[in-house]
């Protein structure tokens, strides 16, 4: 179980690139959102749907990853990097390359900056706290996106 764990948390071994894991992870959560975007027709805010079922699957493989490694919340954990950037682009009222650039940036800066409640989600135990602390980050993410492209910025 702690391979699954591992593959999942790592998001399938972003999460060990040697330079800005957390970046890495924010930039697979975009190559696949646009595989599905582009090749299945998934709409932005179906992104969001798929957050759903993987939340309690990242926050068990972000919780034992944590656990093994003996550390709050290891740099290798990027998989709530993944859900929080697709949970910004969920925000998105159509898709470009301006608001997939601009849903990156948001998230990447919300996820660094950390602002009420964000940080203080990250006190949530465990894989809870790894995960919960990306999401929220991603709903600041999706406000401000969806509010640029309700004023047509994108």
């Amino acid at each position: 179980m702690n391979t699954v764990a591992r593959a999942i948390a790592t998001w399938f071994g972003c999460g060990y690139a040697p330079k800005a894991p957390g970046t890495v992870g924010s930039l697979a959560a975009l190559a696949i959102a646009w595989v599905l975007y582009r090749f299945a027709g998934f709409p932005s805010t179906w992104l969001v749907w798929l957050c759903i079922p993987l939340l309690p699957v990242a926050v068990w493989a972000a919780d034992v990853v944590a656990r093994e490694g003996g550390r709050k919340d290891p740099q290798i954990v990027v998989v709530d990097e993944v859900l929080g950037q697709w949970m910004t682009l969920g925000g998105a009222l159509t898709l470009n390359w301006k608001s997939w650039l601009l849903g990156f940036l948001l998230f990447r800066a919300f996820d660094i900056w950390k602002p009420p409640p964000v940080r203080q989600l990250e006190r949530l135990p465990g894989g809870a706290g790894i995960v919960a602390d990306d999401m929220m980050a991603g709903v600041y993410g999706a406000l401000v996106l969806f509010a640029a492209g309700w004023f047509n910025l994108y």
